[in-house]
């Protein structure tokens, strides 16, 4: 009697995940005859077609998305398995996949770097992105853990937070607001801004703050990352606005000036987070309570 295999669920959980055929490929490193064959033979097996290409496009079909939710449950449950055997070896050696928003990254770099001297064994993949594809990672149950910034409600995420993080307005050194104390707020509508993209947790948490003062900035130039910012500042194109913790080289270097100004630094914190319905590895839990101890004698004290 035939059977689905763990090998084609597997397969088609990755085509359906990419909705195409080459890149699950190139994922799972195989030939795309290879996926292509694993596919067939599920569609053999269940008697309906799983996909249908439109144009270039490949979509699931009804029996296609049974498939793939199947598939990742299965998935999960294995994972979660592999887990659970793992706790028994303990946290000296196992795998850590965590991803952060590029904003966080050197924050999150330096407790890794500080991880993995007490845990030499331990390897890790981290994966840096945007805080949209950093929440479908851990959607799609692909990374243990996540840093960021605080996460919307109703997507099924723990979050915990461990450490300010404050926004501040930085303009080149030689800027004429440079040196003045408690700049007025409403001076900032008349400047230039280069702002991060849409969907950005920096720039709703800049948008949030200038609506609450009535006030609504110039936008010159929408940029991907902060580095992109910070340079373009120094260029002379515009002011910028964000994280103070991503500044240390160029404060240093004195090209760039952190601006005095009333109602700053937009006060927001980072996040150390999960599924909640995930079992962590013993790495995984190792690294969390990690971070939450030492950022608890890193920040001041009230």
């Amino acid at each position: 009697m035939r059977r689905l295999t763990l090998r084609q669920l597997v397969v088609f959980e990755a085509v359906a995940r990419n909705l195409s055929f080459s890149k699950a490929a190139a994922e799972l490193h195989l030939s795309q005859p290879a996926v292509s064959m694993q596919v067939r033979q599920i569609e053999s097996f269940v008697g309906l077609p799983l996909t249908e290409q439109v144009g270039k496009k490949i979509f699931l079909t009804e029996a296609g998305s049974r498939v793939f939710h199947a598939g990742k449950n299965i998935a999960a449950q294995l994972n979660d398995l592999g887990h659970a055997l793992t706790r028994l070896k303990g946290v000296e050696e196992g795998q850590l996949n965590i991803a952060v928003t590029s904003t966080v990254n050197a924050v999150a770099t330096d407790f890794l770097a500080r991880f993995r001297g007490g845990h030499p064994k331990v390897s890790i993949h981290l994966g840096v992105s945007n805080r949209a594809e950093v929440l479908s990672l851990l959607a799609a149950n692909r990374i243990d853990l996540a840093i960021m910034g605080q996460v919307p409600d109703g997507l099924g995420l723990e979050a915990i937070r461990f450490m300010d993080n404050p926004l501040v307005v930085i303009a080149p050194p030689n800027h004429p607001w440079v040196g003045r104390v408690d700049i007025p707020i409403k001076e900032l509508a008349d400047a230039a801004f280069l702002v991060r993209e849409v969907g950005s947790g920096t720039q709703g948490a800049m948008e949030r703050f200038f609506a609450s003062k009535s006030l609504k900035i110039r936008q010159s130039m929408e940029m991907n990352s902060n580095e992109a910012i910070k340079m373009a500042v120094q260029a002379g194109l515009g002011l910028g606005i964000i994280s103070e913790q991503t500044l240390e080289m160029e404060l240093m270097l004195k090209r760039l000036a952190v601006l005095s100004v009333a109602g700053f630094p937009i006060m927001r914190h980072w996040y150390i987070v999960h599924r909640a319905d995930k079992l962590l590895s013993p790495v995984a839990q190792a690294f969390k309570d990690y971070v939450l101890t030492q950022a608890r004698q890193i920040e001041p004290r009230a």
